[in-house]
């Protein structure tokens, strides 16, 4: 199998322990994360560093291709499903995800409602304008690759936070979209954003915990 976009190895090594999976390879441009997912040294899966849009591989190399949570991040995503179709044998499955940054997130949707509802600039940098996020994009795409029976459909989980802090702690580190935009707001915006989130996350309680959904639309085909 291999796993396009692999990062830190979360799916390489979910894969590895699957039962009928005899190797895994996991490709990502990003030399840093690479490296951490050999620290590893997983048993039966090996890293390399590569491009999804221009994968070092022979013709029909692999029996599944898999990418998780990473193919809307790719410059021309048309190219990297193309080299994904590419590489994998016939009658092998080509499959991906990607999460819904449109309504499926509670924990960004909630973000930049209220942080469009104090500053209506920041509503151009709202992920719900990322590509591939709707449903049916990903389908789309993957027909246009010339992949056959195609089927999209949504996974849903619950996130928890254990406290308001475990939800707004992360945003403040500054990663992806959300994040940047926090980080770069002077104190007091920062802390009107805050506030406005702990309102509509807590109502009237002080702290406490709760459960938000998250969903990805998952999509595979079947190379001909």
């Amino acid at each position: 199998v291999l796993d396009v976009g692999a990062g830190t190895g979360s799916l390489a090594f979910a894969l590895q322990a699957t039962a009928g999976v005899k190797e895994v390879v996991g490709v990502d441009p990003s030399e840093a994360l690479i490296a951490f997912a050999k620290k590893a040294k997983a048993w039966r899966t090996r890293f390399e560093v590569g491009d999804a849009q221009a994968l070092k591989f022979e013709n029909a190399s692999f029996d599944k291709t898999m990418s998780l949570l990473v193919i809307n991040f790719v410059p021309d995503h048309d190219k990297a499903i193309a080299e994904m179709r590419r590489v994998t044998r016939p009658g092998g499955g080509v499959s991906a995800c990607v999460w819904d940054y449109n309504d499926g997130m509670q924990m960004l949707r909630f973000f930049w409602d209220e942080a469009v509802a104090l500053d209506p600039a920041a509503e151009k940098r709202d992920e719900r304008h990322m590509k591939l996020c709707r449903e049916g994009q990903l389908g789309e795409a993957w027909k246009r690759a010339g992949l056959v029976n195609v089927q999209e459909k949504p996974l849903v989980i619950e996130q928890s936070s254990a406290s308001f802090d475990d939800y707004w702690d992360p945003f403040l580190k500054g990663a992806g979209p959300a994040g940047a935009y926090a980080v770069s707001l002077p104190g007091d915006r920062r802390q009107q954003l805050e506030s406005r989130l702990r309102k509509r996350l807590l109502g009237g309680k002080s702290d406490g915990t709760f459960v938000l959904k998250a969903r990805a639309w998952a999509v595979r085909g079947q190379v001909l």
